[in-house]
């Protein structure tokens, strides 16, 4: 595991030719059905065969990321949960790097925000799949392992409690050597992470303002942790501190020598605002959050009516990404 970086600092526009397209999936590069149209399968292939890498760049865990995984061809890498887990997509989703919550911290959250929002109720993400309370609202694509009170999912012992046989070194072991109990779609880690570490808590209030939750929740416990959102509901992303898009794509960035100044970054919501700062040119879709079109030195179309593919197409063609503005 490795603690993620402070959120970097923003980068100046530039003219310098793209290296590196790091794009939002749900409301960004995905249509509103979660689809990706042909027009922008096509130019994320262009892109990579020009020499320009791709990462996709989201809040999504890795179970998650099947839409997109033929879509992403050299390093096969895509960053999730927020920056809080790197995953290897010609690895069938297979986490190799995880930013945690810490336990204890997350705990503090939770008794935070049950103080300072009443009716707030919580869900925990951890490597091998999403647990939650009984007052969550259900997931239907997404069905919890477990259904138990926040601060019995978050038990030091609640692994193996859920999955004692997991641990036990002469377990049955599945054909890719991983045990039975372990070896499931919703267990990408493996056990590369057996403990399944906390990659983000999920926290959701059923009245209040989404923007106002949000903000409420950074009041509350803002000093524990970082807290964002991409939902239209009152849904809460929070991860470790210092934990985000932007954190986790500069670190990639870096080990491959690409600046700032040489990505291009497309998002819709608060969640990406970080990333979208961070990077030398950034585009909102137009059916972006107000913030982030705020945060943003560009605007495209749609996500249903294929922005990013509409601003690679125009960078292949002219060169740099101060000709990809599109309207």
């Amino acid at each position: 595991m490795t603690d993620a970086p402070a959120t970097p600092p923003r980068a100046p526009e530039t003219a310098v030719a793209p290296r590196l397209i790091a794009t939002d999936l749900d409301g960004t590069l995905l249509h509103d059905d979660k689809t990706v149209s042909d027009r922008t399968i096509a130019a994320l292939a262009a892109a990579e065969q020009a020499g320009i890498e791709v990462f996709f760049v989201t809040g999504r865990p890795a179970r998650w990321m099947g839409v997109v995984s033929d879509h992403v061809h050299g390093h096969g890498l895509a960053i999730c949960a927020n920056g809080a887990a790197v995953v290897d997509l010609h690895r069938g989703g297979r986490i190799v790097e995880v930013s945690p919550l810490e336990r204890t911290v997350a705990l503090a959250v939770v008794d935070a925000l049950r103080s300072a929002a009443p009716g707030t109720s919580f869900a925990v993400e951890r490597t091998g799949g999403i647990h939650y309370e009984p007052q969550y609202p259900p997931l239907l694509l997404d069905p919890a392992a477990a259904v138990a009170p926040a601060e019995k999912l978050l038990a030091d012992d609640f692994v193996s409690t859920l999955c004692p046989e997991a641990n036990e070194p002469d377990a049955t072991r599945g054909p890719d050597g991983r045990s039975d109990a372990a070896h499931s779609p919703t267990d990408p880690a493996g056990p590369a992470f057996p403990d399944q570490p906390v990659i983000k808590l999920l926290a959701h209030h059923p009245e209040l303002d989404p923007d106002a939750f949000l903000q409420l929740a950074r009041t509350a416990a803002g000093d524990l942790a970082s807290f964002t959102r991409s939902s239209p509901t009152a849904l809460l992303e929070i991860s470790g501190p210092g934990v985000s898009k932007a954190g986790t794509l500069a670190r990639c960035c870096a080990e491959r020598g690409i600046s700032p100044d040489e990505v291009v970054a497309f998002g819709d919501m608060p969640n990406d605002i970080e990333m979208l700062s961070w990077a030398g040119t950034s585009y909102a879709m137009a059916n972006a959050h107000p913030d982030v079109l705020a945060a943003t030195t560009g605007r495209t179309a749609s996500n249903n009516d294929d922005g990013v593919a509409a601003v690679i197409e125009r960078i292949l063609h002219d060169g740099g990404p101060r000709g990809a503005r599109s309207h």
